[in-house]
């Protein structure tokens, strides 16, 4: 194993010379066409950090994990960070008020089912080798999606208010208004892992499998890892779009704006019909 795993990536000063390089070439081009999302943020300064803090958490979590993968407290304690990290993660993507916590329920709600359902089934055991690759990827791929869907349907709703105002004054309620306008927006959210599931082994090896053919496992096995991955991770991410669409339509996760909610005093304001002129008397 070891020499697999050498002999497809040599660790050596020539391998870190070409990941500096290849760093500092995409947060040059991010910086030559200005790839950043406002005036006031550098997306390449964003890369270069990004970078620089994987190297350091890889190298962190490499010396941590052999106690994780020994310890029942360290799993916990590995799992409880890893979620904690992906909760505040999402949450400083869609907004910077005091909702951002909520963002634990989407990828809680796909996380932890299946992971329940994969060790009832006796399909993954309860060990850290096992448990944290399996938990991470899943973790990840809620993330992702969280972020995704909640910014579209945030973005969405905000650019096409006035159709939301319309509907309500039709008489729809403020969830459905708002799913109206949010739900094609979010669900596009599930198009990546949608692409991945159906290119695999075509344009793409995931690591899974890779990982498995490298670890001495038959391409059949490998296969079956794979898939069984990449199905759980379209589950979870499915629940997690679902939900994180649900507390932007019902106005649980928000940014800072006007309040279209029924009953709020911006929409009653907004609402307040105007008295019809009255008509001179003959």
């Amino acid at each position: 194993m070891t020499s697999s795993a050498a002999s497809l990536v040599p660790v050596d000063p020539t391998l870190g010379v070409l990941l500096a390089v290849l760093l500092l070439v995409a947060a040059a081009v991010a910086g030559r066409f200005r790839l950043d999302p406002h005036p006031y943020k550098s997306r390449a300064r964003e890369i270069l950090l990004a970078g620089f803090r994987a190297a350091l958490q890889l190298a962190l979590v490499s010396v941590v994990i052999t106690w994780a993968v020994k310890s029942v407290l360290g799993l916990l304690v590995f799992l409880a960070v890893m979620f904690a990290v992906a909760v505040r993660t999402a949450g400083r993507r869609l907004t910077g008020n005091h909702t951002w916590w909520l963002t634990a329920a989407p990828i809680s709600a796909g996380v932890i089912p299946v992971v329940v359902a994969l060790l009832a089934t006796g399909l993954v055991p309860l060990t850290g080798v096992a448990l944290i690759p399996i938990t991470g990827i899943l973790i990840g791929g809620a993330l992702t999606v969280t972020v995704l869907a909640g910014r579209r349907a945030l973005d969405e709703l905000s650019q096409r208010r006035g159709e939301v105002e319309a509907a309500m004054a039709l008489g729809f309620l403020d969830r459905d208004a708002r799913m109206e306008i949010a739900r094609s927006a979010a669900s596009e959210a599930l198009l990546p892992g949608l692409d991945q599931t159906r290119t695999v082994g075509l344009v793409t090896l995931p690591g899974a499998f890779v990982g498995m053919l490298l670890g001495g496992a038959s391409p059949v096995l490998a296969g079956v890892v794979q898939l069984f991955v990449l199905i759980a991770l379209m589950a979870v991410q499915t629940i997690a779009v679902a939900v994180t669409l649900e507390l932007v339509t019902r106005h649980r996760l928000y940014r800072p704006g006007p309040d279209l909610r029924a009953g709020s005093p911006r929409a009653a304001r907004r609402f307040r019909r105007v008295p019809a002129p009255s008509r001179p008397s003959e």
